[in-house]
């Protein structure tokens, strides 16, 4: 006889620098591992990060597919062969309900899960998910009825909430909000560093951060186009850009454009600690973030990083972002649909040492206070047993 037990399926997991992901890891190594057994995602270097760093049970499959709806003939076989993989662990585990990471393609596995072996599954909400289905019929049809048939939906945000009311059917009483947090010993604020401003290629310069996939939505554009501003009154400063994606090439031929080269650093994808050494060192953190289409920011887990780590903030008013914050206070909130208001809130901050120096202290102390991820995974039990 196995004790029962809850499985989370999540195709963004760790080694995958993900926000959800991390997300996922951190509240779940807090609960008591031996409740729990992962299904997640195939990655380079997955092998080794279970062996060294993950103490629960997890299995990997091919949870990644270029086609999430059910008309085709790839996404049939898709469903199927997680259907079968997640249907054999439920058996060899016994497995009592599941926990998907996202109404889609998740949430439609353990639908068809629930429908055959009657397993219950609650669901978490992210924003971005439940709005980028809604560009398409098909994938719409999914996600309405893997929102129905789930017992609970995991907000990560009011915002989430919101697009969840005013675009779809549910049960009001479904709902629950669990925002994502950080590891407040991880990201933590440390002293300037020269070495390591040197090892980052920054030096002595003021450095304007950005962590974040290089996605349309994310704004890097707008901030870009911002710069010979900002280099008029700081012809010294920089802008380090963390993360890659498809916008690159369009993004280098923009700064190549404005004759930016020597003021913007693309530094790709890079590993924790050197992301943390990024957040503890930069000057001031920005997520420029605007909607586009239906592609919205469901929270902004980096805006929390840069906190933690005694910065002060930027975002966009699109999404969830002012949920990170104190506004006015730890962060900005501004329109980054254009620049003129950005260049703006960046010039009162880049101008005023002191402020910024006010700002993150009392952003570490937010953080501390509302997203330490011990205090985070003591309100999850909360939430799994409601």
């Amino acid at each position: 006889m196995h004790y029962m037990k809850t499985l989370l399926i999540s195709e963004i997991f760790p080694p995958y620098t993900g926000g959800s992901g991390r997300w996922f890891w951190e509240i779940y190594r807090q609960q008591n591992h031996s409740d729990y057994i992962f299904a997640v995602g195939e990655y380079d270097d997955a092998e080794e990060f279970d062996k060294h760093n993950n103490p629960i049970k997890t299995y990997r499959l091919p949870l990644f597919s270029e086609v999430w709806g059910i008309k085709s003939l790839s996404g049939l076989r898709y469903y199927l062969q997680n259907y079968r993989n997640i249907r054999r662990i439920i058996k060899k585990e016994g497995i009592a309900r599941i926990h998907c990471a996202r109404s889609l393609p998740e949430a439609w596995i353990a639908l068809m899960i629930k429908k055959t072996l009657g397993i219950p599954y609650d669901c978490y909400i992210h924003g971005e998910d439940i709005e980028m289905a809604r560009s398409s019929r098909e994938l719409s049809f999914i996600v309405q009825h893997a929102l129905l048939g789930a017992d609970k939906l995991i907000c990560n945000s009011h915002n989430s909430v919101r697009l969840l009311t005013e675009n779809w059917r549910y049960r009001h009483d479904q709902v629950l909000i669990m925002h994502p947090g950080v590891d407040v010993e991880e990201f933590k604020p440390t002293p300037y560093s020269a070495v390591t401003r040197k090892a980052l290629g920054w030096s002595d310069r003021m450095v304007i951060l950005t962590v974040s996939r290089l996605q349309k939505r994310k704004g890097h554009d707008i901030l870009i186009q911002t710069m010979p501003a900002l280099v008029e009154k700081f012809p010294d400063i920089l802008y380090a850009v963390v993360g890659d994606g498809d916008q690159f090439a369009y993004l280098e031929s923009l700064v190549k454009g404005l004759k930016l080269e020597q003021h913007v650093m693309f530094m790709g994808k890079v590993n924790d600690d050197k992301m943390i050494e990024c957040y503890q060192q930069c000057d001031l953190f920005v997520l420029p973030n605007r909607q586009v289409d239906r592609d919205v920011e469901g929270f902004g887990m980096v805006l929390v990083e840069a906190q933690a780590s005694g910065k002060p903030v930027i975002a966009g008013d699109s999404g969830g972002t002012v949920e990170t914050m104190v506004v006015d206070d730890t962060g900005f909130v501004v329109d980054c649909t254009s620049t003129g208001p950005l260049t703006e809130v960046l010039l009162k901050l880049l101008e005023n040492k002191q402020l910024r120096e006010e700002m993150g202290v009392k952003a570490r102390s937010h953080i501390e206070n509302n997203f330490d991820w011990r205090k985070l995974g003591e309100k999850a039990k909360q939430v799994f047993n409601h």
